[in-house]
């Protein structure tokens, strides 16, 4: 009776552990090259799969990447459906009303998509009467509200809609991740149609402080992952990421 009683303990001790619930990290279900991308089969690919691999081994962590809509990836996270963001989420003074963030894992500008040879900057003198989209419930779609007030806000579910519709002239610009733009424009789509008109002017209340990782107030997986993207920046992977996906530095000052 004691070793059958013994050995129902090990595997109730056992099963706690192997049933033990990963992290669950929240992405995009919609391709953002080259930040991340999946292929046929589902499987997903890119410099923030990679970073979320790396920093969930620095600390230790079984993680899941787990492809959530943009849209309702916030309540998601508060509803407990996923543990984290890595969305490329922008750290901002509004979000932060309602999560919490690691430190910033990187920081890239906010630049405007035009057709070739268009004249078209991106300053409010410029763009007024022009339709400009941009991805819903990003900090671009904020920027337009309040930069570019006169200007015909067009909102989509995803960055490349607005790219396409530029292309196709349905849209006179489009407001992105200057690397989004960057990605867009390499490829032949982009080539033969746009340019990347230059950033625009810094708004740090809007536009934030970086790109860091999305958690529920007061969870101290903050902690972990605060140590995790400071041991891959000391130690050199994040730099050998990069360099597999861009010619330089996307960390930011």
């Amino acid at each position: 009776m004691k070793k059958i009683l013994l050995a129902a303990i090990a595997a109730i001790a056992l099963g706690g552990v192997a049933n033990a619930e990963a992290v669950k990290i929240g992405i995009d279900t919609s391709p953002y090259p080259p930040f991340a991308s999946p292929d046929p089969d589902g499987n997903w690919s890119g410099w923030e799969i990679d970073i979320i691999h790396a920093v969930c081994k620095a600390a230790e962590l079984e993680c899941v990447i787990t492809p959530t809509a943009w849209d309702g990836i916030i309540p998601s996270l508060t509803g407990g459906q996923i543990d984290a963001i890595m969305a490329s989420m922008s750290i901002t003074e509004e979000r932060k009303k309602v999560i919490d963030f690691s430190d910033k894992y990187y920081n890239t500008p906010t630049s405007l998509l035009v057709p070739k040879g268009s004249d078209l900057k991106p300053t409010p003198d410029a763009l007024k009467g022009k339709a400009i989209s941009a991805q819903v419930s990003t900090i671009q779609e904020a920027y337009i509200k309040a930069h570019f007030p006169d200007s015909d806000l067009k909102t989509y579910q995803t960055v490349d809609e607005g790219f396409q519709d530029v292309a196709a002239g349905r849209v006179d610009a489009s407001l992105a991740d200057s690397i989004a733009i960057d990605g867009f424009l390499a490829t032949d789509a982009g080539k033969a149609c746009c340019e990347n008109a230059g950033p625009v002017a810094d708004d740090p209340t809007i536009l934030g402080a970086g790109v860091g990782v999305g958690l529920r107030k007061g969870d101290p997986l903050k902690e972990k992952f605060n140590a995790a993207i400071k041991k891959i920046r000391e130690d050199g992977t994040y730099d050998a990421i990069t360099k597999k996906y861009f010619s330089s530095s996307i960390y930011g000052g």
